[in-house]
């Protein structure tokens, strides 16, 4: 009896010890998973295979309203890198409130010089509509060096400084267009989400993309009132969509995007596009 009682002390305190450390390590577990959505911070990226870039989401953002508005133009891609190109060079994609002289919005245009008023250029959509509606008027401007094109439109003092943005404007075309699949993602802290406003999101995707994109009703097959689904034509356009959506959600309060058998959601934003076997091809699921 001593013997088997001997016994037993000498594994109890070890199994007492490894039940101790394997509920320790359960509790970092699930403290780190609940954790892990604030410790990244808040930014975008885009993944492509001519590299990757690092946007904050006020970026992205308006990287995905070229995207939208040359879709809704039906230009080609050439157009949108020469628009990246040149929004980065003035403003590094960012709608400034003014700038040199009365220079203001995301491609630095004057109202003096007969582009607008203010309020208008400070509108990432018309400032991007009135950007390309200048470029189309280019002659041959798809064959031109992309800082000739760039100048013809901008008038700048130095339009040899729109060269030096051409690669990253291929590389967010590549993404923000749809061309690459899944290449853009945004994640930022579940403190920073803010109430949903879900129909203004889709009020505003489809002013920056047109009529062509088609809303989904109940009874065509939106999962509604949960969530809005809009009907795409392609892959591409459907990614570009998705971008769209990925990159306002944290200023609509949007919390997941499904298509084309992926899923975003905003709580594990930083994981990017996740497979989903039963998200479509036809439509961008908005929730």
């Amino acid at each position: 009896m001593a013997a088997s009682e001997g016994r037993f002390r000498r594994w109890r305190w070890p199994a007492v010890g490894l039940a101790v450390v394997l509920v320790l390590g359960v509790g970092a577990y699930v403290g780190f998973q609940r954790l892990r959505p604030y410790l990244h911070g808040t930014s975008c990226e885009v993944h492509t295979s001519l590299g990757n870039q690092t946007l904050d989401v006020d970026q992205a953002a308006n990287a995905a309203t070229i995207a939208g508005v040359a879709f809704r133009k039906q230009l080609p891609e050439r157009a949108a890198v020469i628009a990246y190109a040149t929004a980065y060079q003035e403003s590094r994609l960012t709608n400034l409130a003014g700038g040199d002289r009365d220079s203001v919005g995301m491609f630095q245009q004057r109202p003096s010089q007969g582009w607008g008023s203010p309020e208008k250029l400070r509108d990432p959509v018309q400032s991007t509509s009135k950007f390309f509606d200048a470029l189309v008027k280019v002659k041959d401007y798809l064959d031109l060096d992309l800082h000739d094109a760039a100048q013809e439109v901008q008038r700048s003092a130095d339009g040899t400084a729109y060269a030096q943005h051409e690669d990253l404007g291929k590389l967010l075309a590549a993404g923000f267009t749809g061309r690459e699949l899944a290449a853009v993602r945004c994640w930022y802290p579940p403190n920073r989400e803010v109430p949903e406003r879900r129909a203004d999101a889709i009020r505003e995707l489809r002013r920056t993309f047109g009529s062509r994109l088609r809303v989904l009703t109940a009874a065509q097959g939106s999962p509604a009132p949960a969530a809005d689904a809009v009907k795409v034509g392609t892959r591409r356009s459907g990614w570009a969509v998705a971008a769209w959506a990925v990159t306002h959600a944290k200023a609509f309060g949007l919390r997941e995007v499904r298509f084309d058998g992926r899923r975003w959601t905003s709580h594990a934003g930083h994981d990017g596009w996740t497979q989903d076997d039963g998200a479509k091809a036809d439509r961008v699921v908005i929730r």
